[in-house]
Protein backbone atom coordinates (compact mmCIF):
# COMPACT_ATOMS: atom_id res chain seq x y z
CA UNK A 1 0.00 0.00 0.00
CA UNK A 2 1.51 3.58 -0.39
CA UNK A 3 0.09 5.84 2.28
CA UNK A 4 0.69 9.72 1.80
CA UNK A 5 1.65 11.01 5.25
CA UNK A 6 2.59 14.76 5.23
CA UNK A 7 2.56 17.39 2.69
CA UNK A 8 4.75 21.09 3.14
CA UNK A 9 4.73 24.02 0.91
CA UNK A 10 6.62 27.40 1.05
CA UNK A 11 6.63 29.78 -1.62
CA UNK A 12 4.33 27.56 -3.12
CA UNK A 13 1.60 29.39 -5.32
CA UNK A 14 -0.07 31.54 -3.14
CA UNK A 15 1.56 29.79 -0.32
CA UNK A 16 4.29 32.73 1.23
CA UNK A 17 7.13 32.04 2.77
CA UNK A 18 5.44 30.69 6.29
CA UNK A 19 5.80 26.84 5.25
CA UNK A 20 2.30 25.63 5.11
CA UNK A 21 1.67 21.48 6.00
CA UNK A 22 -1.04 19.11 5.78
CA UNK A 23 -1.75 15.64 7.12
CA UNK A 24 -2.94 12.82 4.52
CA UNK A 25 -1.85 10.04 7.38
CA UNK A 26 -5.41 9.86 8.35
CA UNK A 27 -8.63 7.62 7.57
CA UNK A 28 -11.02 10.58 7.26
CA UNK A 29 -13.54 12.86 5.08
CA UNK A 30 -12.05 16.17 5.58
CA UNK A 31 -14.00 18.73 4.16
CA UNK A 32 -11.70 21.37 2.80
CA UNK A 33 -13.67 24.98 3.25
CA UNK A 34 -11.72 28.60 1.65
CA UNK A 35 -11.96 32.19 3.60
CA UNK A 36 -10.63 34.50 1.48
CA UNK A 37 -10.18 37.33 4.34
CA UNK A 38 -8.90 39.72 1.61
CA UNK A 39 -12.34 39.81 0.25
CA UNK A 40 -14.48 40.03 3.21
CA UNK A 41 -14.19 36.62 4.66
CA UNK A 42 -16.81 33.99 5.36
CA UNK A 43 -19.40 36.29 6.06
CA UNK A 44 -19.31 37.69 2.61
CA UNK A 45 -19.20 34.28 0.96
CA UNK A 46 -16.12 34.61 -0.41
CA UNK A 47 -14.57 31.07 -0.69
CA UNK A 48 -12.84 31.36 -4.20
CA UNK A 49 -8.95 32.20 -4.58
CA UNK A 50 -7.93 31.06 -1.08
CA UNK A 51 -5.41 28.31 -2.22
CA UNK A 52 -7.69 25.29 -1.51
CA UNK A 53 -6.58 23.92 -5.16
CA UNK A 54 -2.92 24.50 -4.40
CA UNK A 55 -3.04 21.62 -1.86
CA UNK A 56 -3.33 19.50 -5.10
CA UNK A 57 -0.93 21.10 -7.44
CA UNK A 58 1.73 20.82 -4.85
CA UNK A 59 1.19 16.75 -4.04
CA UNK A 60 1.06 16.66 -8.40
CA UNK A 61 4.33 18.56 -8.63
CA UNK A 62 5.85 16.65 -5.42
CA UNK A 63 5.22 13.42 -7.36
CA UNK A 64 5.69 14.05 -10.52
CA UNK A 65 7.30 17.39 -10.77
CA UNK A 66 4.58 19.07 -12.78
CA UNK A 67 1.43 20.88 -11.30
CA UNK A 68 -1.62 19.30 -11.93
CA UNK A 69 -3.19 22.03 -14.37
CA UNK A 70 -0.57 23.03 -17.15
CA UNK A 71 0.54 25.69 -14.66
CA UNK A 72 4.43 26.36 -16.29
CA UNK A 73 6.87 25.35 -13.46
CA UNK A 74 8.48 28.68 -12.49
CA UNK A 75 4.71 30.37 -12.43
CA UNK A 76 4.38 27.79 -9.46
CA UNK A 77 6.89 30.05 -7.33
CA UNK A 78 4.90 32.66 -5.14
CA UNK A 79 4.93 35.52 -7.15
CA UNK A 80 5.39 37.97 -4.16
CA UNK A 81 8.26 36.42 -2.72
CA UNK A 82 9.51 35.33 -6.33
CA UNK A 83 12.47 32.62 -4.63
CA UNK A 84 12.59 30.07 -2.20
CA UNK A 85 9.92 27.66 -3.38
CA UNK A 86 9.95 24.03 -1.54
CA UNK A 87 7.59 21.52 -1.71
CA UNK A 88 8.58 18.13 0.16
CA UNK A 89 6.29 14.84 0.47
CA UNK A 90 6.92 12.18 3.15
CA UNK A 91 5.01 9.20 2.06
CA UNK A 92 5.53 5.01 2.75
CA UNK A 93 5.15 2.20 0.77
CA UNK A 94 6.42 -1.45 1.67
CA UNK A 95 7.54 -0.74 5.13
CA UNK A 96 10.22 1.95 3.44
CA UNK A 97 9.42 5.43 3.84
CA UNK A 98 9.92 7.70 1.12
CA UNK A 99 10.65 11.38 0.75
CA UNK A 100 10.48 14.20 -2.03
CA UNK A 101 11.69 17.20 -1.64
CA UNK A 102 11.84 19.84 -4.73
CA UNK A 103 12.41 23.10 -5.32
CA UNK A 104 12.58 26.29 -7.29
CA UNK A 105 14.74 29.28 -7.01
CA UNK A 106 17.07 27.80 -6.60
CA UNK A 107 16.19 24.17 -8.42
CA UNK A 108 16.97 21.16 -6.78
CA UNK A 109 15.29 18.11 -6.46
CA UNK A 110 15.88 15.56 -3.22
CA UNK A 111 14.53 12.13 -3.04
CA UNK A 112 15.61 10.32 -0.08
CA UNK A 113 14.88 6.18 1.19
CA UNK A 114 15.06 5.26 4.69
CA UNK A 115 16.35 8.58 5.54
CA UNK A 116 19.27 8.37 2.83
CA UNK A 117 19.73 10.92 0.12
CA UNK A 118 19.77 8.95 -3.18
CA UNK A 119 20.20 12.00 -6.13
CA UNK A 120 21.10 15.07 -5.57
CA UNK A 121 20.78 17.61 -8.73
CA UNK A 122 21.48 20.92 -7.75
CA UNK A 123 21.84 22.27 -11.58
CA UNK A 124 19.08 20.88 -13.10
CA UNK A 125 17.01 20.55 -10.44
CA UNK A 126 15.37 17.15 -12.15
CA UNK A 127 16.92 13.90 -12.43
CA UNK A 128 15.07 11.89 -15.15
CA UNK A 129 16.33 8.75 -13.53
CA UNK A 130 15.42 9.69 -10.70
CA UNK A 131 11.73 10.49 -11.94
CA UNK A 132 11.36 7.51 -13.64
CA UNK A 133 12.50 5.32 -10.22
CA UNK A 134 9.38 7.26 -8.81
CA UNK A 135 7.18 6.58 -11.20
CA UNK A 136 7.61 3.00 -11.45
CA UNK A 137 7.78 3.00 -7.59
CA UNK A 138 4.07 4.84 -7.57
CA UNK A 139 3.19 2.53 -10.68
CA UNK A 140 0.59 5.27 -12.00
CA UNK A 141 1.20 8.17 -14.40
CA UNK A 142 0.48 11.48 -14.06
CA UNK A 143 -2.82 11.16 -16.15
CA UNK A 144 -3.96 8.14 -13.98
CA UNK A 145 -3.23 10.23 -11.10
CA UNK A 146 -5.60 12.86 -12.30
CA UNK A 147 -8.46 10.10 -12.18
CA UNK A 148 -7.90 7.71 -9.33
CA UNK A 149 -6.44 10.25 -6.63
CA UNK A 150 -6.88 13.51 -7.45
CA UNK A 151 -10.29 14.39 -9.20
CA UNK A 152 -10.62 17.19 -10.00
CA UNK A 153 -12.89 20.36 -12.79
CA UNK A 154 -9.90 21.10 -14.69
CA UNK A 155 -8.70 17.97 -15.97
CA UNK A 156 -10.44 16.93 -18.87
CA UNK A 157 -12.93 14.11 -18.37
CA UNK A 158 -12.40 10.96 -19.23
CA UNK A 159 -15.20 10.71 -21.28
CA UNK A 160 -14.64 13.85 -22.77
CA UNK A 161 -11.17 12.86 -24.28
CA UNK A 162 -10.17 11.89 -27.37
CA UNK A 163 -10.39 7.99 -28.29
CA UNK A 164 -7.16 7.11 -28.72
CA UNK A 165 -6.57 9.15 -25.33
CA UNK A 166 -8.97 7.18 -23.95
CA UNK A 167 -7.49 3.94 -24.68
CA UNK A 168 -4.45 4.66 -23.32
CA UNK A 169 -5.67 4.88 -19.98
CA UNK A 170 -8.25 2.34 -20.15
CA UNK A 171 -5.01 0.27 -21.29
CA UNK A 172 -3.26 1.43 -18.42
CA UNK A 173 -5.88 0.62 -15.53
CA UNK A 174 -6.34 -2.97 -17.13
CA UNK A 175 -2.83 -3.56 -17.15
CA UNK A 176 -2.73 -4.18 -20.89
CA UNK A 177 -0.43 -1.00 -20.74
CA UNK A 178 1.79 -3.21 -18.81
CA UNK A 179 2.20 -5.66 -21.62
CA UNK A 180 3.04 -3.10 -23.67
CA UNK A 181 5.83 -2.34 -20.89
CA UNK A 182 6.71 -5.57 -21.13
CA UNK A 183 6.95 -5.29 -24.78
CA UNK A 184 9.43 -2.16 -24.68
CA UNK A 185 11.36 -3.85 -22.52
CA UNK A 186 11.43 -7.32 -24.45
CA UNK A 187 12.15 -4.93 -27.57
CA UNK A 188 15.10 -4.02 -25.51
CA UNK A 189 16.04 -7.63 -24.68
CA UNK A 190 15.86 -8.34 -28.14
CA UNK A 191 18.37 -5.54 -29.52
CA UNK A 192 20.66 -6.53 -26.56
CA UNK A 193 20.18 -10.80 -27.90
CA UNK A 194 20.54 -9.19 -31.65
CA UNK A 195 23.97 -7.26 -30.38
CA UNK A 196 25.35 -10.27 -29.04
CA UNK A 197 24.46 -12.13 -32.14
CA UNK A 198 26.39 -9.96 -33.83
CA UNK A 199 28.59 -10.09 -31.48
CA UNK A 200 29.52 -13.71 -31.42
CA UNK A 201 29.15 -13.53 -35.38
CA UNK A 202 31.51 -10.77 -35.60
CA UNK A 203 33.92 -13.33 -33.06
CA UNK A 204 33.18 -16.28 -35.66
CA UNK A 205 33.91 -14.12 -38.70
CA UNK A 206 37.49 -13.02 -37.23
CA UNK A 207 38.52 -16.44 -36.49
CA UNK A 208 36.90 -17.43 -39.91
CA UNK A 209 39.46 -14.50 -41.24
CA UNK A 210 42.40 -15.68 -39.17
CA UNK A 211 41.66 -19.11 -40.09
CA UNK A 212 41.66 -18.09 -43.34
CA UNK A 213 45.11 -16.54 -43.30
CA UNK A 214 46.60 -19.47 -41.63
CA UNK A 215 45.23 -21.52 -43.96
CA UNK A 216 46.99 -19.15 -46.89
CA UNK A 217 49.75 -19.71 -45.14
CA UNK A 218 49.80 -23.29 -44.49
CA UNK A 219 48.74 -23.75 -48.09
CA UNK A 220 51.79 -21.62 -49.46
CA UNK A 221 54.34 -23.49 -46.87
CA UNK A 222 53.11 -27.05 -48.25
CA UNK A 223 53.80 -25.54 -52.22
CA UNK A 224 56.85 -24.53 -50.76
CA UNK A 225 57.49 -27.95 -49.17
CA UNK A 226 56.73 -29.77 -52.38
CA UNK A 227 59.22 -27.57 -53.76
CA UNK A 228 61.87 -28.42 -51.73
CA UNK A 229 61.13 -31.83 -51.32
CA UNK A 230 61.03 -32.21 -55.13
CA UNK A 231 64.54 -30.60 -55.63
CA UNK A 232 65.69 -32.22 -52.91
CA UNK A 233 65.25 -35.62 -54.54
CA UNK A 234 66.42 -34.03 -57.57
CA UNK A 235 69.63 -32.75 -55.56
CA UNK A 236 70.07 -36.69 -54.49
CA UNK A 237 69.42 -38.26 -57.82
CA UNK A 238 72.50 -35.58 -59.35
CA UNK A 239 74.81 -36.20 -56.29
CA UNK A 240 74.43 -39.99 -56.91
CA UNK A 241 74.68 -39.91 -60.62
CA UNK A 242 77.67 -37.91 -60.08
CA UNK A 243 79.46 -40.30 -57.40
CA UNK A 244 78.51 -43.26 -60.05
CA UNK A 245 80.45 -41.40 -62.86
CA UNK A 246 83.05 -40.06 -61.10
CA UNK A 247 83.90 -43.53 -59.25
CA UNK A 248 83.76 -44.97 -62.82
CA UNK A 249 86.38 -42.80 -64.44
CA UNK A 250 89.99 -44.29 -64.99
CA UNK A 251 91.61 -41.33 -63.55
CA UNK A 252 95.17 -42.49 -65.20
CA UNK A 253 93.79 -42.45 -68.37
CA UNK A 254 92.22 -39.13 -67.20
CA UNK A 255 95.43 -37.99 -66.10
CA UNK A 256 96.96 -39.02 -69.45
CA UNK A 257 94.60 -36.95 -71.62
CA UNK A 258 95.66 -34.21 -69.70
CA UNK A 259 98.92 -34.63 -70.54
CA UNK A 260 98.13 -34.89 -74.21
CA UNK A 261 95.54 -31.99 -73.93
CA UNK A 262 98.66 -30.25 -72.71
CA UNK A 263 101.14 -30.85 -75.71
CA UNK A 264 97.94 -30.66 -77.97
CA UNK A 265 97.02 -26.88 -76.79
CA UNK A 266 100.36 -26.11 -76.59
CA UNK A 267 100.82 -27.25 -80.29
CA UNK A 268 97.48 -25.92 -81.36
CA UNK A 269 98.66 -21.99 -80.17
CA UNK A 270 101.92 -22.76 -82.18
CA UNK A 271 99.64 -23.45 -85.65
CA UNK A 272 97.29 -20.79 -84.91
CA UNK A 273 100.42 -17.89 -84.27
CA UNK A 274 102.16 -19.53 -87.14
CA UNK A 275 98.81 -19.63 -89.33
CA UNK A 276 98.40 -16.40 -88.59
CA UNK A 277 101.85 -15.48 -89.32
CA UNK A 278 101.38 -16.80 -92.95
CA UNK A 279 98.60 -14.68 -93.91
CA UNK A 280 100.66 -11.90 -93.19
CA UNK A 281 103.23 -12.95 -95.38
CA UNK A 282 100.90 -14.17 -97.92
CA UNK A 283 99.51 -10.32 -98.13
CA UNK A 284 103.14 -8.97 -97.67
CA UNK A 285 104.39 -11.30 -100.64
CA UNK A 286 101.31 -10.53 -103.17
CA UNK A 287 101.74 -6.80 -102.58
CA UNK A 288 105.65 -7.13 -102.95
CA UNK A 289 104.95 -8.86 -106.29
CA UNK A 290 102.35 -6.37 -107.82
CA UNK A 291 105.47 -3.69 -106.39
CA UNK A 292 108.07 -5.70 -108.92
CA UNK A 293 105.59 -5.88 -111.86
CA UNK A 294 104.36 -2.69 -111.73
CA UNK A 295 108.15 -1.27 -111.48
CA UNK A 296 108.95 -3.62 -114.44
CA UNK A 297 106.33 -1.75 -116.90
CA UNK A 298 106.78 1.39 -115.68
CA UNK A 299 110.78 0.95 -116.75
CA UNK A 300 109.33 -1.12 -120.35
CA UNK A 301 107.40 2.29 -120.86
CA UNK A 302 110.45 4.50 -120.92
CA UNK A 303 111.67 2.52 -123.52
CA UNK A 304 109.73 4.86 -125.99
CA UNK A 305 110.90 7.90 -124.31
CA UNK A 306 106.85 8.39 -123.35
CA UNK A 307 106.10 9.37 -120.12
CA UNK A 308 104.76 6.29 -117.84
CA UNK A 309 102.26 8.42 -116.54
CA UNK A 310 100.67 10.40 -119.41
CA UNK A 311 102.12 9.26 -122.63
CA UNK A 312 103.64 11.85 -123.92
CA UNK A 313 107.62 11.72 -125.05
CA UNK A 314 110.21 12.68 -122.84
CA UNK A 315 113.07 14.87 -122.59
CA UNK A 316 116.70 12.30 -122.29
CA UNK A 317 117.83 14.53 -118.77
CA UNK A 318 114.20 13.60 -117.59
CA UNK A 319 113.98 9.98 -119.25
CA UNK A 320 117.36 9.00 -117.94
CA UNK A 321 116.28 10.44 -114.25
CA UNK A 322 113.23 8.61 -114.38
CA UNK A 323 115.41 5.44 -115.36
CA UNK A 324 117.35 5.35 -112.25
CA UNK A 325 114.49 5.85 -110.01
CA UNK A 326 112.51 3.45 -111.30
CA UNK A 327 115.47 1.03 -111.19
CA UNK A 328 116.00 1.87 -107.71
CA UNK A 329 112.39 0.78 -106.80
CA UNK A 330 112.39 -2.02 -108.49
CA UNK A 331 115.68 -3.24 -107.11
CA UNK A 332 114.39 -2.37 -103.45
CA UNK A 333 110.75 -4.25 -104.94
CA UNK A 334 112.71 -7.20 -105.66
CA UNK A 335 114.61 -7.56 -102.35
CA UNK A 336 111.44 -7.24 -100.20
CA UNK A 337 109.97 -9.93 -102.48
CA UNK A 338 112.73 -12.34 -101.88
CA UNK A 339 112.62 -11.09 -97.81
CA UNK A 340 108.87 -11.76 -97.54
CA UNK A 341 109.04 -15.18 -99.54
CA UNK A 342 111.79 -16.64 -97.75
CA UNK A 343 110.15 -16.02 -94.69
CA UNK A 344 107.01 -17.52 -95.76
CA UNK A 345 109.10 -20.19 -96.51
CA UNK A 346 110.09 -20.57 -92.75
CA UNK A 347 106.90 -20.66 -91.54
CA UNK A 348 105.28 -23.76 -94.07
CA UNK A 349 108.55 -25.34 -92.91
CA UNK A 350 107.68 -25.05 -89.03
CA UNK A 351 103.89 -26.07 -89.79
CA UNK A 352 104.92 -28.70 -91.85
CA UNK A 353 107.31 -30.04 -88.86
CA UNK A 354 104.96 -30.01 -86.88
CA UNK A 355 102.57 -32.09 -88.82
CA UNK A 356 98.75 -32.91 -88.40
CA UNK A 357 97.78 -32.89 -84.53
CA UNK A 358 94.40 -34.52 -84.83
CA UNK A 359 91.40 -33.65 -82.61
CA UNK A 360 91.69 -31.97 -78.64
CA UNK A 361 91.85 -34.74 -76.38
CA UNK A 362 88.56 -35.16 -74.74
CA UNK A 363 88.24 -34.94 -70.77
CA UNK A 364 86.05 -35.25 -67.92
CA UNK A 365 87.80 -32.54 -65.64
CA UNK A 366 87.90 -29.46 -66.90
CA UNK A 367 91.76 -28.88 -65.34
CA UNK A 368 94.61 -31.58 -64.42
CA UNK A 369 94.46 -29.58 -61.07
CA UNK A 370 90.72 -31.15 -60.73
CA UNK A 371 91.73 -34.88 -61.96
CA UNK A 372 94.57 -34.41 -59.54
CA UNK A 373 91.73 -33.85 -57.05
CA UNK A 374 89.49 -36.13 -58.16
CA UNK A 375 89.70 -38.58 -54.97
CA UNK A 376 88.67 -35.54 -52.83
CA UNK A 377 85.91 -34.72 -55.41
CA UNK A 378 84.04 -38.06 -54.97
CA UNK A 379 84.39 -38.12 -51.28
CA UNK A 380 82.78 -34.22 -51.28
CA UNK A 381 80.55 -35.26 -53.47
CA UNK A 382 79.46 -38.56 -50.90
CA UNK A 383 78.76 -36.35 -48.07
CA UNK A 384 76.86 -33.76 -50.08
CA UNK A 385 74.73 -36.97 -50.86
CA UNK A 386 74.66 -38.02 -47.42
CA UNK A 387 73.64 -34.53 -45.96
CA UNK A 388 71.08 -33.86 -48.40
CA UNK A 389 69.51 -37.17 -47.26
CA UNK A 390 69.62 -35.99 -43.83
CA UNK A 391 68.18 -32.83 -44.45
CA UNK A 392 65.22 -31.72 -42.26
CA UNK A 393 61.95 -30.89 -44.02
CA UNK A 394 62.29 -26.94 -42.79
CA UNK A 395 58.36 -26.42 -43.91
CA UNK A 396 56.96 -29.45 -41.84
CA UNK A 397 57.52 -28.18 -38.00
CA UNK A 398 55.96 -24.61 -39.38
CA UNK A 399 52.79 -26.94 -41.03
CA UNK A 400 52.16 -29.04 -38.04
CA UNK A 401 52.10 -26.09 -35.44
CA UNK A 402 50.15 -24.13 -37.12
CA UNK A 403 47.15 -26.72 -38.06
CA UNK A 404 47.40 -28.12 -34.34
CA UNK A 405 47.39 -25.03 -32.59
CA UNK A 406 47.03 -21.54 -34.85
CA UNK A 407 43.76 -22.79 -36.45
CA UNK A 408 40.73 -21.65 -34.08
CA UNK A 409 37.74 -24.32 -33.70
CA UNK A 410 34.37 -22.51 -34.79
CA UNK A 411 31.49 -22.72 -32.00
CA UNK A 412 28.22 -22.25 -33.29
CA UNK A 413 26.79 -23.38 -30.42
CA UNK A 414 26.32 -19.56 -28.86
CA UNK A 415 24.80 -18.37 -32.02
CA UNK A 416 22.42 -20.73 -32.34
CA UNK A 417 21.15 -20.83 -28.72
CA UNK A 418 20.76 -16.67 -29.33
CA UNK A 419 19.37 -17.25 -32.45
CA UNK A 420 16.99 -19.63 -30.73
CA UNK A 421 16.27 -16.94 -27.83
CA UNK A 422 15.43 -13.94 -30.11
CA UNK A 423 13.01 -16.32 -31.73
CA UNK A 424 11.24 -17.16 -28.14
CA UNK A 425 11.43 -13.09 -27.57
CA UNK A 426 9.85 -12.13 -30.73
CA UNK A 427 6.91 -14.76 -30.49
CA UNK A 428 6.73 -13.39 -26.91
CA UNK A 429 6.95 -10.02 -28.55
CA UNK A 430 4.26 -10.69 -31.01
CA UNK A 431 2.23 -12.44 -27.89
CA UNK A 432 2.47 -8.59 -25.90
CA UNK A 433 1.87 -6.44 -29.28
CA UNK A 434 -0.76 -8.66 -31.52
CA UNK A 435 -4.41 -6.93 -30.36
CA UNK A 436 -5.77 -10.56 -31.52
CA UNK A 437 -3.27 -12.14 -28.79
CA UNK A 438 -5.16 -14.77 -26.21
CA UNK A 439 -3.56 -12.53 -23.31
CA UNK A 440 -4.71 -9.47 -24.12
CA UNK A 441 -8.04 -10.71 -25.18
CA UNK A 442 -7.96 -12.88 -21.33
CA UNK A 443 -6.76 -9.32 -19.22
CA UNK A 444 -9.23 -7.28 -21.08
CA UNK A 445 -11.95 -10.29 -20.69
CA UNK A 446 -10.66 -10.35 -16.78
CA UNK A 447 -10.45 -6.74 -15.61
CA UNK A 448 -13.39 -5.20 -18.24
CA UNK A 449 -16.23 -7.70 -16.23
CA UNK A 450 -14.73 -5.96 -13.04
CA UNK A 451 -14.60 -2.71 -14.24
CA UNK A 452 -18.27 -2.99 -15.14
CA UNK A 453 -19.21 -4.33 -12.46
CA UNK A 454 -17.68 -1.22 -10.39
CA UNK A 455 -19.09 0.96 -12.42
CA UNK A 456 -22.58 0.19 -12.16
CA UNK A 457 -22.38 -0.26 -8.44
CA UNK A 458 -21.22 3.25 -8.28
CA UNK A 459 -23.49 4.38 -10.67
CA UNK A 460 -26.30 2.78 -8.59
CA UNK A 461 -25.22 4.91 -5.18
CA UNK A 462 -24.84 7.60 -7.07
CA UNK A 463 -28.18 7.49 -8.12
CA UNK A 464 -27.30 8.29 -11.68
CA UNK A 465 -30.42 6.30 -14.04
CA UNK A 466 -28.14 5.54 -16.82
CA UNK A 467 -25.95 1.98 -17.80
CA UNK A 468 -23.09 2.63 -18.72
CA UNK A 469 -20.25 -0.30 -19.44
CA UNK A 470 -17.70 -0.98 -21.53
CA UNK A 471 -17.39 -2.50 -24.45
CA UNK A 472 -14.98 -5.35 -25.47
CA UNK A 473 -12.91 -2.60 -28.03
CA UNK A 474 -12.71 -0.17 -25.36
CA UNK A 475 -15.12 1.80 -26.26
CA UNK A 476 -17.76 3.00 -23.40
CA UNK A 477 -21.58 2.76 -24.26
CA UNK A 478 -23.83 5.17 -22.55
CA UNK A 479 -27.70 4.03 -22.83
CA UNK A 480 -31.26 4.95 -21.07
CA UNK A 481 -34.19 3.32 -21.63
CA UNK A 482 -32.50 1.49 -24.66
CA UNK A 483 -31.29 4.84 -26.56
CA UNK A 484 -27.49 5.31 -27.14
CA UNK A 485 -26.53 8.85 -25.61
CA UNK A 486 -23.21 10.68 -25.59
CA UNK A 487 -21.69 12.27 -22.39
CA UNK A 488 -22.41 15.38 -23.89
CA UNK A 489 -26.29 14.55 -24.05
CA UNK A 490 -25.62 14.47 -19.60
CA UNK A 491 -26.92 17.32 -17.58
CA UNK A 492 -24.48 18.61 -15.55
CA UNK A 493 -25.02 17.10 -12.12
CA UNK A 494 -25.18 14.00 -14.53
CA UNK A 495 -22.08 14.33 -15.98
CA UNK A 496 -20.23 14.72 -12.47
CA UNK A 497 -22.11 11.78 -11.03
CA UNK A 498 -20.47 9.71 -14.03
CA UNK A 499 -17.24 11.09 -13.46
CA UNK A 500 -17.33 10.54 -9.91
CA UNK A 501 -18.87 6.68 -10.47
CA UNK A 502 -16.25 6.26 -13.33
CA UNK A 503 -13.14 7.46 -11.16
CA UNK A 504 -14.21 5.03 -8.27
CA UNK A 505 -14.72 2.21 -10.19
CA UNK A 506 -11.32 2.85 -12.04
CA UNK A 507 -9.60 3.50 -8.49
CA UNK A 508 -11.01 -0.40 -7.81
CA UNK A 509 -10.04 -1.62 -10.43
CA UNK A 510 -6.58 -0.16 -10.09
CA UNK A 511 -5.65 -1.22 -6.76
CA UNK A 512 -7.46 -4.76 -7.61
CA UNK A 513 -4.35 -4.99 -10.30
CA UNK A 514 -1.80 -2.97 -8.46
CA UNK A 515 -1.75 -1.76 -4.95
CA UNK A 516 -4.22 0.31 -2.34
CA UNK A 517 -3.60 4.12 -2.24
CA UNK A 518 -4.61 5.69 1.19
CA UNK A 519 -5.55 9.34 -0.33
CA UNK A 520 -8.41 10.89 -2.70
CA UNK A 521 -9.08 14.22 -3.34
CA UNK A 522 -12.55 15.22 -4.89
CA UNK A 523 -12.33 19.30 -6.04
CA UNK A 524 -15.53 20.65 -6.35
CA UNK A 525 -17.21 18.19 -8.21
CA UNK A 526 -20.01 17.88 -5.86
CA UNK A 527 -20.52 21.59 -6.17
CA UNK A 528 -21.33 21.42 -9.93
CA UNK A 529 -24.69 20.75 -10.73
CA UNK A 530 -25.14 17.80 -8.32
CA UNK A 531 -28.46 17.49 -6.67
CA UNK A 532 -29.40 16.64 -2.81
CA UNK A 533 -29.75 12.89 -3.87
CA UNK A 534 -26.50 13.03 -5.84
CA UNK A 535 -24.29 14.63 -2.86
CA UNK A 536 -25.85 12.68 -0.04
CA UNK A 537 -25.20 9.42 -2.80
CA UNK A 538 -21.12 10.74 -2.47
CA UNK A 539 -21.32 11.25 0.69
CA UNK A 540 -22.32 7.33 1.29
CA UNK A 541 -19.79 6.50 -0.98
CA UNK A 542 -17.00 8.42 0.42
CA UNK A 543 -17.62 7.66 4.07
CA UNK A 544 -17.74 4.40 3.13
CA UNK A 545 -14.08 4.79 1.98
CA UNK A 546 -12.20 6.03 4.92
CA UNK A 547 -14.70 3.90 7.34
CA UNK A 548 -13.62 0.66 5.15
CA UNK A 549 -11.20 0.95 3.20
CA UNK A 550 -8.78 3.17 5.14
CA UNK A 551 -9.05 6.29 3.04
CA UNK A 552 -8.86 9.71 3.71
CA UNK A 553 -10.62 11.63 1.38
CA UNK A 554 -10.66 15.64 1.09
CA UNK A 555 -13.68 17.07 -0.31
CA UNK A 556 -13.27 20.29 -1.67
CA UNK A 557 -16.21 22.04 -1.60
CA UNK A 558 -18.15 25.53 -1.03
CA UNK A 559 -21.13 24.34 0.31
CA UNK A 560 -21.59 25.04 3.98
CA UNK A 561 -24.04 22.51 4.44
CA UNK A 562 -21.89 20.08 4.45
CA UNK A 563 -19.84 21.04 7.89
CA UNK A 564 -21.94 18.67 9.82
CA UNK A 565 -21.60 15.30 7.04
CA UNK A 566 -17.74 15.22 7.34
CA UNK A 567 -15.19 14.23 10.40
CA UNK A 568 -13.27 17.04 10.36
CA UNK A 569 -12.69 20.61 8.52
CA UNK A 570 -9.55 22.17 6.88
CA UNK A 571 -9.66 25.66 6.64
CA UNK A 572 -7.64 27.58 3.84
CA UNK A 573 -7.73 31.28 4.74
CA UNK A 574 -6.52 33.55 2.23
CA UNK A 575 -5.00 36.95 4.18
CA UNK A 576 -2.45 39.85 2.82
CA UNK A 577 -2.44 37.53 -0.13
CA UNK A 578 -0.98 34.87 1.37
CA UNK A 579 -2.36 31.25 2.15
CA UNK A 580 -2.57 29.36 5.54
CA UNK A 581 -4.03 26.18 6.06
CA UNK A 582 -5.50 25.43 9.40
CA UNK A 583 -5.03 22.04 10.77
CA UNK A 584 -3.30 20.49 13.54
CA UNK A 585 -0.41 19.17 11.95
CA UNK A 586 3.25 20.34 13.29
CA UNK A 587 5.26 22.14 10.38
CA UNK A 588 9.14 21.87 10.59
CA UNK A 589 11.40 24.26 8.62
Amino acid sequence: MIRIKDLTVKNFMSVGNQTQAVNFNQDKLTLVLGENLDQGGDDSGSRNGTGKTTIINALSYALYGTALTNIKRNNLINKTNSKGMVVSLDFEKDGNQYRIERGRSPTFFKFFINNQEQIEDESQGDSRKTQEYLNDLLGMSHDMFKHIVALNTYSEPFLSMRTNDQRAIIEQLLGITILSEKADNLKEQIRNTKDAITQETLKIDAINTANSKIETTITSLQSNQKAWLSKRTTDIVKLKDAIDELEHLDIEKELDLHDQLSNWTELNTAITALNKEKSTLDSALLRATKSVEKAEKDIANLDDATCYTCGQELHADKKAEIEQRKAKELTDAMAYQTEVAGKLEEVLKALGEIGDINGKPNTYYETAKEAYEHRQNVDSLKQAWESKQQEEDPYQAQIDELTQSALQEIDWSPVNELTTFKEHQEFLLKLLTNKDSFIRKKIIDQNLAYLNNRLTYYLDRLGLPHQVAFQNDLAVEITQLGQDLDFDNLSRGERNRLILGLSFAFRDVWESLYQNINLLFIDELIDSGMDTAGVEGSLSVLKKMTRERDKNVFLISHKDELVGRVNTILKVVKENGFTSYENDVEVVE
